[in-house]
């Protein structure tokens, strides 16, 4: 068991960083957007990224705000 932590040690790593990246812009975004039940799924569900970069790139646009609309 101790060989294959030290065999894939890397990868393992390097996934933790990509995942942590992607919840920590889309956390932050639906944080800012007030959607908080997307903050709870995000928080709570790991994808290593993939529904992150959903939400992020399809699910977050931004809502028009008062000053916008005139």
């Amino acid at each position: 068991m101790n060989n294959d932590l030290q065999k894939y040690w890397l990868p393992i790593v390097i996934g933790a960083l990509w995942s942590l990246t992607w919840k920590g812009f889309a956390l932050w975004r639906a944080a800012k957007n007030h959607d908080k039940a997307w903050f709870v799924a995000l928080l709570v569900i790991n994808t290593l990224g993939v529904l992150e970069m959903f939400y992020l790139f399809v699910f977050s646009k931004r809502k028009p705000t008062a000053k916008q609309e005139n």
